[in-house]
Parts: C-alpha cells; sequence; structure tokens
C-alpha cells in the first residue's frame, strides 16, 4: 500500500509553504505500509523557536486554502516542536536541534521517501551554477 494522490498533493502544498518560510531539510516519508492512522509523516525544522511558529502558521494557512484544518495540534506554544494532525499527513516542524536529538528520519529510516517536487530556492546554488560556465572557460583560457 502507499500514500494516497490526495496525501501527496497534501504533502506537496505544507512543502511549498514551509520552504517559503525558509524551512530546513524538509521531508517527507511514506509511512502508510506500517502505519493504518496516517499515510505520510512530513518533517521540516528550523533554527528558531520563532520560525518553527512561522513555518506552522503558513502551512496551516496554505492548507485552510484548500479547505483543510488540522484535527489535532501540539506543541504550539513551544515552539520546539509542533505537530499538526491532518489525519492523511502528519506535519512534524522542530527545532534542528530537537530534531537531531529525536531523529525521526532514522526511527523511519525504512519508509520511503515522498517526492515534493520542490525547486531549489537556494540562491547560492543559483550563483554556483551561473558561475561554473565562466570558470570553465577561464580554464580553458588559462590552458591555452
Amino acid at each position: 500500500m502507499t500514500a494516497t494522490d490526495s496525501s501527496v498533493a497534501i504533502v506537496r502544498a505544507a512543502a511549498r509553504a514551509a520552504s517559503d518560510k525558509l524551512a530546513l531539510d524538509i521531508i517527507a516519508l511514506d509511512v502508510s505500509d506500517v502505519l493504518a492512522i496516517t499515510d505520510i509523516f512530513f518533517i521540516a525544522s528550523a533554527p528558531s523557536e520563532r520560525q518553527v511558529n512561522a513555518i506552522v502558521d503558513g502551512i496551516e494557512e496554505e492548507l485552510i486554502k484548500s479547505g483543510l484544518r488540522p484535527v489535532r495540534r501540539e506543541g504550539r506554544s513551544g515552539g520546539r516542536w509542533v505537530l499538526l494532525d491532518y489525519a492523511e499527513v502528519v506535519v512534524h516542524v522542530q527545532h534542528e536541534e530537537d530534531r537531531i536529538f529525536y531523529a525521526l528520519e532514522r526511527l523511519w529510516k525504512d519508509c520511503p521517501v515522498v517526492d515534493l517536487q520542490l525547486e531549489a530556492k537556494d540562491p547560492s546554488a543559483k550563483q554556483e551554477t551561473t558561475a561554473q560556465p565562466s570558470d570553465a572557460a577561464q580554464q580553458s583560457d588559462t590552458a591555452n
């Protein structure tokens, strides 16, 4: 059994919203084969409690546009690990220190990763891509 198309659509919307709020290490795991209660675990992290809450707000705002509200919400007041339960998808947004400590990816390492179809938004990656052709031209000039 694999995650449903609706679960994948939900998690991709959550991933885009999290990415827009600069979430780190975004991943989604298809846990449908090992858990009967949900299809996908979505995990993202942030370096501060304030950013954790901003990411959670962004995800909730995006999913409300589709008429989705969490069935359950945990950890909002602490801002270290917020869980949003959308039944088909469970969203975990963690402070990066808590993410390292609890290592959810390690616990669910046998589960397949869901393709979130996120575009690279790291400006440094774009700079490296545009810098490479000129570097290659300089190297060929130096070789001649």
